[in-house]
């Protein structure tokens, strides 16, 4: 038996095939002593990956943990929440894709061994677009970028544009973003996630701004973080930094995006965009979808 068991002979009530496997892998990483607030934490992360479907960033693990009681609400252990959650991914218990990280991507054009794998490539990315045949066009805003990854799922599903504006989008993006939408000929809806606190609500009153004072029409609403939210979902609330300029008018604590459940913060999305949807529409352009797949099989076949 491993040291690290000894360490932690007072978990018995917890799920034993769980534990063992976790002391599996931390001993074929050699390491051979967990100490028993280290395994009690991992095995709240596992709990709580269990009540939400990954991904999750790093602030949303820690924000389901203060929920569950398992950590204070102190940037300390904060810090400690994503020590151990690197220390989960480096010994094999959490996929690292798990942990979602939208701000490191390698940068490099499409290439391919032949044409043959670039077809067969394309036939498994081809998507027709939904919104062409609706009545509607929809983007997501987000605030964060690290949330792109936990919401991307559901934009992505529904073929819908996610703008992430870290913190203040600049004036580049603003424009091009403008653009896009001044050539839409069909209502346009901006749904927008962000933080509760003085930047964070004025951010999308800054971009409605600037979008309509390029030209930009659309119809715009704030998803999260929203003060009845906040009470009804009990969320973790922050001191709010006296330091930014827009706190003079701001009252109570600030929330960050993060506190919302990552499951509860996909759903928004989700509802939002189904509204605009005509699902009889999507359905006849999914199944020439599927058609127009077929059209690739008889192209390999060629090239053999």
């Amino acid at each position: 038996m491993s040291e690290a068991w000894i360490d932690i002979n007072d978990w018995w009530n917890h799920d034993r095939d769980t534990v063992d496997w976790v002391i599996y892998k931390v001993a074929a990483k050699g390491w051979y002593k967990l100490r028993a607030a280290t395994m009690a934490l991992w095995l709240e992360v596992l709990a709580a990956f269990d009540e939400v479907e990954p991904p999750m960033t790093v602030r949303q693990v820690y924000y389901a943990l203060v929920s569950r009681g398992a950590v204070g609400k102190t940037e300390a252990a904060y810090d400690r929440v994503g020590t151990q959650l690197l220390r989960m991914r480096r010994c094999g218990v959490l996929p690292y894709e798990w942990i979602a990280d939208s701000t490191r991507w390698m940068r490099k054009p499409a290439t391919w061994t032949g044409l043959r794998a670039f077809m067969e490539h394309g036939q498994a990315a081809y998507r027709r677009a939904i919104w062409d045949t609706q009545a509607a066009y929809v983007e997501v805003w987000c605030e964060k970028d690290a949330l792109a990854g936990v919401v991307s799922r559901v934009t992505a599903r529904f073929d819908v544009p996610l703008m992430v504006t870290r913190g203040y989008p600049s004036e580049s993006f603003v424009y091009a973003a403008a653009e896009v939408l001044k050539s839409k000929v069909k209502p346009v809806f901006l749904y927008y996630l962000g933080d509760h606190d003085p930047s964070g609500r004025n951010i999308p009153e800054n971009t409605q701004r600037k979008l309509r004072d390029f030209g930009a029409h659309f119809t715009f609403e704030v998803l999260a973080v929203l003060p009845w939210q906040i009470d009804a979902w009990n969320l973790q609330t922050r001191p709010t930094k006296k330091k930014d300029p827009r706190a003079a008018d701001f009252e109570g604590g600030s929330v960050e995006l993060d506190a919302i459940p990552a499951g509860t913060l996909r759903k928004l999305v989700e509802d939002a965009i189904e509204q605009h949807l005509d699902h009889r529409i999507l359905e006849d352009v999914l199944t020439a979808e599927r058609l127009e797949r077929r059209t690739f099989d008889e192209v390999l076949r060629f090239l053999g």
